[in-house]
């Protein structure tokens, strides 16, 4: 790349190594990570709707086993469409990181071993999360109509398990996220302008 368009490039980025101010990637991931984990949440809430209705009863909350149902149908959809979004944001941030190469992780990793992972595994959660949001498609509209009119339950216990396995990996991943700014400096502001010998009170008032 021409050596002027890599100094225009250079100019336009904040203390944070990013053309923007805050960084998008981490505010999506959390957004994917509470859709799911809601749609999740809410799927298992319906599930046990029989053992739990007297609680519901018992707090005057009007609610409905389908209501339930259709707020974990909803999110998980709302997952995986938002997390196409999270994965291109994180390749992009990813793209512009300059971590240091002589430190280490908790984990032994290095800078680029922790983003590869990272990267790696986000692609691998989206295809997990594309999966969970078909297969929950299928129980709610293709799914043996015959069985939910005799169990009043729209989604199967595999379905369940299959999520929380997946929150499982999730917390690896985030984990790994969360060392590449915390460890490792990417796109953290404080870090960065610390590595310039910069006062941070006077910086970031």
């Amino acid at each position: 790349m021409n050596s002027e368009l890599i100094d225009q490039l250079n100019a336009q980025m904040g203390a944070n190594g990013l053309p923007y101010t805050i960084p998008i990637h981490p505010n999506l991931v959390h957004l994917t990570l509470g859709l799911f984990i809601i749609g999740i949440t809410f799927d298992i809430v319906g599930v046990l709707f029989p053992f739990e209705k007297w609680v519901f009863k018992f707090l005057a909350i009007s609610v409905e086993r389908a209501n339930l149902f259709d707020v974990g149908w909803y999110n998980m959809l709302a997952a995986s469409v938002i997390t196409f979004f999270t994965v291109a944001a994180g390749f992009y941030e990813m793209l512009l990181a300059t971590p240091p190469s002589d430190v280490k992780s908790a984990w032994g990793l290095q800078a680029m071993q922790t983003m590869i992972w990272h990267g790696v595994g986000g692609v691998f959660l989206l295809a997990l999360i594309l999966i969970m949001t078909v297969w929950r498609g299928w129980q709610r509209f293709v799914w043996d109509k015959q069985a939910y009119k005799l169990t009043d339950r729209e989604v199967q216990w595999s379905y369940l398990f299959t999520g929380m396995a997946i929150m499982l990996i999730m917390y690896v991943h985030g984990t790994l996220g969360a060392q590449m700014a915390a460890e490792f400096g990417v796109h953290n502001t404080a870090d960065s302008l610390l590595r310039m010998g910069q006062d941070l009170n006077t910086v970031l008032k």
